[in-house]
């Protein structure tokens, strides 16, 4: 629950007052007026009498507050308890009137000290309720609970984590740093595709392999670009995690004393971009090289799911980044390994009008998947694809879609969530399935049940996806991408 302390209560302070009256969360009061203070009571608000340039006002106060604002009429008073403010609340968001009349001297030491500052009286109160919204305020509340961390922290990625994992864990490590506290980058699974060994490799990424039970030496743990524990991480389900930020829309509900879950950005790098800015974080070049590729790796290079955001984000790094390095993360040599398993997928394909479902026997490396399901889409006629392997008694899918009616995080959702997991964004997601006892069987027999299964329950997770039946998702491609139904 938000938490607000209005330190004055003169003409701005009331209309913000009577604002905030009406939203969630708590308010406090504090000003010297004893009519207005009885004013406001009568009004069900909590108002106190007390002098905002008084240390000991603060002594009353249930900590921690969200957001202070300073909004008595005297230029002297709101200086003066401003100044307060930010010794007894260094993470709460600060507002702050000017005052009748502000000297440019007082203005000036006010505007340094708040967050945000309002200039006169005419500013009306839904103005106010915007300077002070959530995206103002959580930053605060993010550094607020990285300090009370008790040891080091843990920012988990999800499993074979990719760029726009491994920079915003990146990013929130260095975040974490300026409050005091130790962070490592962990993951667990491997890092096998070529870019993302470029990525670490090139820009000497320090990260930490987790085995089972090296979780127990941190004392906190953040998600980044994965919003559950145990679901792509390896992490016990019942683990307590303290901040999660990502960008994909969850199919439960999530949990951790600071969330971020924002899907109408293109990459969870962004989000992180927004911490940096606001917190005041110089960026070096190494962390915003690795989110500038975070995010165009994410988006496509700005082609997919891509919001303004994403683009102000990749302007506001761009000074600091190195294009050299960029160019050599971008373009690293491919294996002969990989060449080999992207072949076997084409020679596997089997297609149901636009939609295309393959194959890598012998997988060694998950990310051969997503490689292979973006270049199987690039076969014509193909609008959706769907590769799948086997690795260590766990079925992995990799699944594509563009130009079509279909969102493939919520069809692989509905295709596997029964029995495994699985989601993602509408046009890139993926999928794992233990396979239990089914692991005992020969291997030709344990080909034949995998491949039903995963071909069975995607087209009917297809077919029963409304969107999608009305648009004909097995229609023969004529060339402008309409369609004709096919039985």
């Amino acid at each position: 629950m938000v938490s607000r302390l209005v330190l004055g209560c003169g003409s701005v302070g009331r209309a913000l007052v009577s604002a905030l009256a009406d939203r969630r969360g708590s308010v406090l009061v504090c000003c010297e007026n004893e009519h207005r203070i009885e004013t406001l009571r009568s009004d069900r608000v909590a108002a106190r009498r007390a002098d905002p340039t008084d240390p000991e006002t603060f002594d009353g106060v249930a900590r921690p507050v969200d957001i202070v604002v300073v909004a008595a009429d005297d230029p002297a008073v709101n200086r003066a308890a401003t100044d307060l403010v930010r010794e007894h609340y260094p993470d709460a968001f600060v507002l702050a009137y000017a005052g009748k009349e502000p000297s440019a001297e007082v203005r000036m030491e006010i505007e340094t000290l708040a967050d945000r500052t309002i200039d006169g009286e005419a500013t009306v109160a839904g103005d106010l309720m915007e300077r002070i919204g959530e995206a103002s305020m959580r930053p605060r509340r993010l550094r607020r609970v990285l300090r009370s961390v008790d040891g080091s922290l843990a920012v988990v990625t999800h499993d074979n984590p990719d760029p726009d994992a491994i920079a915003s864990a990146l990013a929130l490590c260095e975040i974490a740093r300026t409050t005091g506290r130790e962070a490592d980058i962990c993951y667990f699974g491997d890092i096998t595709h070529q870019e993302n060994r470029a990525l670490v490799n090139v820009l000497d990424v320090d990260l930490r392999k987790l085995e089972p039970g090296d979780i127990d030496d941190y004392g906190g743990i953040a998600l980044v670009d994965h919003s559950r524990p145990g679901v792509n991480d390896q992490l016990p389900e019942d683990t307590p995690v303290d901040v999660l930020i990502d960008h994909h829309p969850p199919r439960a509900p999530v949990e951790a004393r600071f969330v971020d879950l924002r899907s109408d950005v293109g990459a969870t790098s962004t989000l992180l971009v927004e911490y940096l800015r606001q917190l005041g974080i110089d960026v070096e070049e190494t962390v915003a090289t690795a989110l500038l590729y975070g995010i165009r790796v994410d988006t496509d290079d700005f082609r997919r799911e891509v919001s303004t955001v994403d683009f102000e984000a990749a302007a506001f790094l761009m000074p600091y980044t190195d294009e050299s390095v960029l160019e050599r993360i971008a373009t690293p040599s491919m294996s002969a390994e990989t060449l080999q398993t992207m072949a076997r997928a084409i020679s596997n394909r089997e297609v149901r009008g636009s939609v295309l479902v393959s194959h890598i026997a012998d997988l060694h490396e998950r990310d051969a998947l997503a490689q292979s399901a973006d270049q199987l889409l690039d076969i014509e006629g193909v609008r959706t694809t769907l590769v799948y392997g086997i690795i260590d008694g766990t079925v992995y899918c990799s699944g594509r879609t563009r130009g079509a009616n279909l969102d493939i995080g919520e069809t692989l959702r509905d295709a596997f969530d029964q029995i495994g997991s699985g989601g993602g964004h509408a046009d890139m997601a993926g999928a794992q399935i233990p396979l239990g006892l089914l692991g005992e069987s020969d291997e030709d027999e344990l080909t034949d049940i995998v491949h039903d299964l995963i071909v069975e329950r995607f087209f009917a997770a297809i077919e029963a996806r409304p969107s999608v039946r009305s648009a004909g998702p097995f229609a023969e491609d004529d060339g402008d991408g309409s369609g004709s139904a096919r039985g």
